[in-house]
């Protein structure tokens, strides 16, 4: 599936081919705002973070989904240190 992110290692905009599955994909059903993080994903040595509203999902470099512990909390923490 083809998706635009916004790519935070280039600072712009990308459109990227990407498959989200159980082995690489975390959800987080229990979203409220639209910056609730609904999803992080691992993807190409980093970590791609969707939240809950209509915003890109952002990818951060040099990060995995165990690296957090899967957590939804430390997921935003890292969004916030890149925005």
């Amino acid at each position: 599936m083809e998706i635009c992110i916004y790519n935070s290692l280039k600072s712009r905009l990308e459109t990227i081919d990407i498959e989200f599955t159980e082995k690489n994909t975390t959800w987080f059903e229990d979203c409220e705002n639209n910056d609730d993080i609904y999803m992080i994903t691992d993807f190409n040595g980093g970590i791609l973070i969707k939240e809950f509203g209509y915003s890109y999902p952002i990818l951060i470099g040099g990060n995995s989904r165990a690296d957090i512990a899967y957590d939804k909390q430390r997921a935003k923490e890292l969004k916030c240190m890149i925005c």
